[in-house]
């Protein structure tokens, strides 16, 4: 499976993350990790909720105050409202995102308008308190809670980096399943991904593998939605060293009867190297990589764990 050669998939994005001159003051908050390496696998459609909602280039900064489960917008010196008009054009707005194929989306941190988590919110006194959610962000969220989002600050997080990425082509797999979906389609998903999900998760891994042991038993819809829920959940967890180690060992069972003793050491050596954070997790992919392609293993030929997104990214090079 040559993920590097996949079409491209099309995210939302902040537009002055693109260095689109939206902001307030007409600037912008250009990303070039966004648009210079992500650019080369994703298309990207750009959200501006304050231009969009028919605000000028410049404007009057603001703020979120009172309730943070339902702030109020209001500029920061004249204290203007803007609740309700940007209310109104985000529910209008996520109505055309939905037309718009979206497989993920990054929001620029701390915003209002698209703060994802811990934006400013004034309480009665003018204090400040970083529990808030940015009004177009809070109302994307309701609408396609399980689509895979991120802030472009917490992408400099390799970790929250990487997860997000996999999560994005993984939604990417999932959702052209549901578009031609059969019950064969829903277990080939399932078995392709099996040891990717035993990464982030063994309890969803084996409730995942319960539902797609029940296609063509239960209705499509029940069972498509039992499976999504349960695959976003355990997307949502992240990989961790030791999960990374026992699925890497798992896989060296397979090939016990035909890696040499020299083979098995070797393999042994790199995986305990990972194991105690000597080298990244590239390093034992590659060698296993190696062997499945040398020894034609068909199973692990199929699983996306060792190929899940494009190697270029360079998301498993960090140890």
């Amino acid at each position: 499976m040559d993920v590097n050669k996949s079409k491209m998939i099309r995210i939302g994005v902040s537009s002055c993350l693109l260095g689109n001159k939206v902001r307030y003051d007409g600037g912008h908050k250009h990303d070039r990790y966004i648009t210079k390496t992500l650019g080369n696998y994703f298309e990207f459609v750009p959200v501006c909720p304050e231009v969009e909602c028919g605000l000028p280039i410049p404007r009057e900064a603001m703020r979120l105050i009172g309730d943070p489960e339902s702030p109020r917008l209001v500029t920061n010196k004249t204290g203007v409202d803007y609740t309700v008009q940007m209310n109104g054009w985000a529910q209008q707005r996520v109505d055309q995102l939905a037309e718009e194929d979206l497989c993920g989306f990054i929001f620029k941190s701390k915003s209002p308008y698209s703060g994802m988590e811990r934006v400013k919110v004034y309480d009665g006194n003018n204090i400040p308190h970083t529990i808030g959610i940015g009004l177009f962000a809070r109302v994307f969220k309701n609408r396609f809670p399980f689509l895979p989002v991120e802030e472009e600050g917490r992408l400099h997080d390799m970790a929250l980096r990487e997860n997000f990425i996999e999560s994005v082509f993984v939604y990417r797999r999932w959702r052209d399943t549901v578009r031609k979906f059969t019950a064969d389609n829903l277990v080939n998903f399932h078995t392709e991904h099996k040891l990717l999900l035993r990464t982030h998760s063994e309890k969803h891994y084996r409730a995942l593998g319960r539902i797609a042991a029940q296609a063509g038993k239960l209705e499509n819809e029940n069972l498509l939605t039992s499976y999504q829920e349960n695959l976003v959940a355990a997307m949502k967890l992240q990989p961790t060293v030791k999960k990374h180690v026992n699925v890497l060992m798992h896989m060296m069972g397979y090939f016990k009867k035909v890696l040499s003793s020299d083979e098995k050491q070797e393999l042994l050596e790199v995986i305990e190297l990972f194991a105690n954070h000597y080298v990244p997790l590239i390093v034992p992919i590659t060698l296993m990589n190696h062997y499945v392609r040398k020894y034609q293993e068909g199973y692990l030929q199929r699983q996306y764990y060792l190929n899940p997104h494009p190697t270029e990214l360079k998301l498993r090079n960090h140890a």
